[in-house]
Order: structure tokens, then sequence, then C-alpha cells
């Protein structure tokens, strides 16, 4: 058989709806200025489906720096990876910040998120070693175990007697096998919004010994009472032995960092192969999240906004009826219960006669029969938002409860 043979017939439970869904419901283009109101199919349209929690993505300030260091540096330099000749004292102040923001000892910079964790994982690991950890953790997280040669173990979401229960079956192995056991799991998840439980975690460390690695991602800048983190929020950023973020969310940018003991991430400098062997995070990037964590420390108020938003968006939804799960956090997951068709049909419901952009997420990414609408408020978004948004999610709410969604043409269409 031909390696590619399969590629052309089997094209996965997302891939096989590509020829309804490319252009509009997967690999949508919003165009515009980035902001809660954007244009999508030549239309405005009120989006929540951008990660730009505090504004930052075209806040004028950070719009300036960018700039600048366009012209100052280019895109190019430093030419090289780090260890050979992409070093920088803009680099090293940047981790000094970061880590110093984060209350962590020392801080490395990451060319992106979803490598960046991979590799942090890779590297910490060899074949004695045990990894314990949720089971709603990011696709980064178990691309990076799948690459581990030793033995894991998951706990469902956030149950922490379960995860115990896999704390005592890992230190049976490792002390067997010699190695230690590193626990992974998430500040914040990003599907369902609710926090990772770090506090309880924390506190089984006075019967087992183990490492704990927090992705952060959607945490950094949002919780905690200066944006320092879940950590921070449960009082326990002390305790995490790996903090890790990426820069793609509260940021608005690209990259990503490490956080933890000194001793830790100098190893991780030199044995990260993800970083060692790539190019260096261009000046432009460095200098422009040089600009973007003084806003952090310096504009409480960008957070504060956010969670004006963030507060007003959950209680409205409540209020009228609408499920939003567990979630503590600026994410907010509207869940209602439909198939792949209907899912679909009210998503084009929303965009074409609310003007309402928000993210649609539907099996296998979540169970069948279920709808998470995902919507992620930020700062920039206004009151006014909110309550025209939430008066669109009643009218569809309504329609999807009745039947209407299950016989449109769309719907037969995704043969659900």
């Amino acid at each position: 058989m031909d390696l590619f043979d399969k590629l052309n017939t089997n094209l996965g439970p997302l891939g096989k709806h590509s020829e309804l869904s490319e252009g509009y419901f997967t690999f949508p283009k919003l165009e515009g200025e980035i902001a809660p109101r954007m244009k999508f199919k030549g239309k405005e349209v009120l989006t929540w489906s951008l990660n730009n929690y505090l504004g930052l993505g075209n806040h004028p300030e950070v719009r300036k720096a960018d700039a600048e260091a366009a012209q100052k540096w280019g895109a190019a330099y430093p030419m090289g990876a780090r260890m050979m000749s992409g070093q920088t004292d803009l680099h090293e102040q940047l981790e000094r910040e970061l880590a110093d923001f984060v209350g962590k000892e020392s801080a490395y910079l990451l060319n992106f998120g979803y490598q960046g964790i991979l590799s942090v994982i890779d590297s910490v690991l060899d074949r004695k070693d045990v990894v314990v950890y949720d089971s709603e953790c990011h696709a980064c997280i178990i691309d990076a175990l799948r690459m581990h040669l030793g033995k894991r173990y998951v706990f469902p979401h956030n149950d922490i007697e379960n995860c115990e229960k896999q704390l005592e079956r890992a230190t049976k192995l490792a002390n067997e096998q010699g190695g230690g056991i590193l626990l992974i799991t998430e500040g914040v998840f990003g599907m369902t919004g609710d926090q990772g439980k770090l506090a309880e975690i924390v506190k089984l460390k006075e019967k087992f010994n183990f490492r704990l690695l927090v992705d952060d991602a959607h945490g950094f800048g949002t919780m905690g009472k200066t944006g320092a983190g879940t950590g921070e929020e449960q009082g326990v950023q002390d305790q995490v032995d790996l903090y890790f973020s990426t820069f793609a969310k509260s940021m608005a940018s690209i990259g990503a960092f490490i956080a933890g003991d000194a001793k830790v991430i100098h190893y991780l400098k030199y044995n990260m192969r993800s970083q060692i062997f790539a190019k260096s995070l261009p000046m432009l990037l460095v200098e422009g999240a040089l600009k973007r964590l003084e806003l952090l420390r310096t504009q409480p108020e960008l957070k504060d906004n956010l969670w004006k938003i963030v507060n007003a968006l959950k209680n409205g939804l409540t209020e009228k009826g609408f499920s939003i799960g567990n979630s503590n956090s600026p994410v907010t997951p509207v869940v209602l219960n439909g198939t792949v068709g209907e899912a679909a049909t009210l998503s084009k419901d929303l965009r074409e006669n609310h003007n309402i952009f928000c993210s649609v997420v539907i099996y296998p990414v979540v169970p069948k029969g279920m709808i998470i609408l995902r919507l992620i408020p930020t700062a920039v978004h206004t009151l006014e938002d909110v309550e025209e948004t939430i008066a669109a999610f009643e009218a569809v709410k309504d329609k999807l409860a009745s039947g209407y969604y299950k016989t449109s043409e769309l719907a037969i269409s995704f043969g659900e």
C-alpha cells in the first residue's frame, strides 16, 4: 500500500467534514483590526474567539513598541540559535523580568508554547521516570507524553482522590526503577475554564515525593492579585516547581517561557533540543514582550476590566439558565446538548442572523451529544457586547430546544 493512500481515504473525525466546513466553521477568516468587532464574510461580527484577554493585541503602546522594534532590528536579528550566536542582553532581561513576575528564581525563553512545553517535558524525563497527569491536559502535553519512554498514569479531571491513587502507583514504580515523579496539570483548563486544583495537589507533597509542572497558558496575566497566575490565585505559587506559560494569550504575541529554580532552568538551557537547534526568538518579539510585561505590571486596570466583563457575562448567562460548567476563570463555556449538525446550524444562525462569532466545540473534542460554545471575554469588550450576546444566545437556545436546527439542510449534510 502506498503510504499516502490512507491519508486520502481517511481524513479523520474533523477532516471528514472539511468540504462542508472549511472556510466557515474550520479555518474561518476574521478580517480587520484585532478588536471585539471584526469582519467575517464581509459583515461585522461581535467576536468572542480571540485569546486577547487583556486587549494588548491592538493596544497603542504595544503597537508603537512593536513598530519601533521592527524598524530598529528587522525580523531576522539575532541570527542563529542562542547557544551559538543568538544570545542578547534583552533576551536575558526579559527572562529576569518574567521570573520576577511569577515569583521564580529563573526563567528561560521558548520560541513557541506548544513546541516549548513538549521539549521541557522531554528534557526533564528519562525512561526511569514516571508521570502522573490530569486527563484534560492540553494536546501539547499529551504529545509530549507520547514521546516519553517511561510509564505514565492519568487521573480523571481534577479528581484528587484518584490523583492520590495514581501517585501511590507511581511511587512504587519509581522506587523500583530508581526514577522520579513528575505531576502535570494546568492552571486554567482552556476548554472548560475551571482551575486545576493546585492547592490540593500541593498538599499531596506531604505524602509523596514528586515535582509539579503547571501549564498556566490561560492563567498568566488573568489570575491572581498581580496577574502572576493560578498559583498566585490559590496561594501556592512557591510550591509550583516548573511554571510554564505562552505569550499567545494575555501577552497577545508569539513565544513562551518556563520558570523555576535556577539550577533546573540552567539544565534546561543546555538540554532542550527545541531551543538548542532552533533560531533565537527575534528581537522585535523580545522587545514587544518586554513592553507587554511592563503593561501587565503597571496597568492593573487591564485585568480589572477583563474581570468586569467576565463577571457580567457569567452572571448574565447563569441568570438566563445557561450552563457554564465549573468555570472559575475568564474562559466561559456555554454547554448545550445537540448533534454535530445542530451545532453547525446553530453556529451559522449566530453568525448570519445575530452577528455573533464564537468558537463551537463538537465531537470528538467533547463527547457525542454535547455542544460547547466557547466564549473568551477580553478587557476591551463592553457591557453592551455582553447584553447583545446573551440575547442572541437566548434566541438560539429556544430554537435548539424546539428541534428547529435538526431539520435544516446544513444539519442533514453533516450526516448527524
